[in-house]
């Protein structure tokens, strides 16, 4: 601390000098390591790995979708059998409720006419005890 206090003006003004020409040296000597074959082929080797890293990305985004793609057409398969299905059973329920009305109303028609008959039985008897009572 001693020391700081004694330093004069040209002093700073030659460590200040002396820190921006080492400042200036780094920068150089960073320009120059970058442009140096060995880190041109370094990025270079860096960039086919990353562009291979993309490919392969894109390799199984695709893989994804196709097989997305895949699942959702079995989905809307199994969804137009399972519809086929449902509508192929209600056919034959309804053909069936069609098959047992027809059936009832056969039955019922059949029980309306043997009701009709034994009616018809009952009045023909009435009227032939009612002659042969006169």
């Amino acid at each position: 601390m001693d020391r700081s206090r004694n330093t004069g003006f040209a002093d700073r003004l030659s460590a200040a000098a002396d820190a921006k020409k080492a400042q200036l040296e780094r920068a150089t000597r960073a320009k120059s390591a970058a442009q140096s074959p060995v880190a041109i082929e370094r990025r270079t080797a860096l960039e086919a790995v990353k562009a291979a890293r993309h490919t392969r990305i894109a390799e199984r985004t695709a893989t994804k979708l196709a097989a997305e793609a895949r699942q959702a057409a079995a989905l809307a398969a199994a969804q137009i059998a399972e519809a086929a299905a449902r509508e192929a059973e209600l056919k034959a329920e309804q053909d069936a409720s069609d098959a047992e009305s027809a059936d009832r109303t056969t039955r019922e028609a059949a029980v309306e006419a043997e009701r009709q008959a034994a009616r018809d039985a009952r009045y023909a008897a009435r009227k032939a005890r009612k002659r042969k009572g006169r």
